[in-house]
């Protein structure tokens, strides 16, 4: 799947609203998402480092117009934590030589709250 295809929508409500100082971002994604698909797509399309990915499968509510009923589709949603403080990775070679990591991460995402 592409990353556009995986992240369909930001939830913006008052609770994902107040987990933002945490780096606590809400998506609505695509049914079939796997929590890996999910983290390489925050990171492609904001350009961040993720470090967790939560998952729920949202039950649709039952719906009546009149004397008809029926239902709203079942959708899913995760909750991404992304590295708020992102520093330089390094690690050893096998000659004992220390590389560093040198991909730059933004803190957030600016587009979550349409800036």
């Amino acid at each position: 799947m592409l990353p556009e295809e995986v992240i369909v929508k930001p939830i913006i409500t008052e609770k994902s609203s107040s987990s933002l100082a945490e780096g606590k971002y809400t998506f609505k994604v695509a049914k079939k998402a796997t929590k890996v698909q999910i983290a390489n797509a925050v990171e492609t399309l904001f350009n961040v480092k993720v470090l967790n990915v939560n998952t729920m499968t949202v039950k649709g509510k039952e719906k009546r117009v009149g004397a008809n009923s029926g239902k709203r589709p079942d959708w899913k949603k995760a909750i991404v934590t992304i590295d708020t403080n992102p520093s330089e990775k390094s690690y050893l070679t096998k000659g004992g030589k220390e590389v560093k990591v040198d991909k730059k991460y933004k803190d957030s995402i600016d587009e979550f709250m349409g800036a």
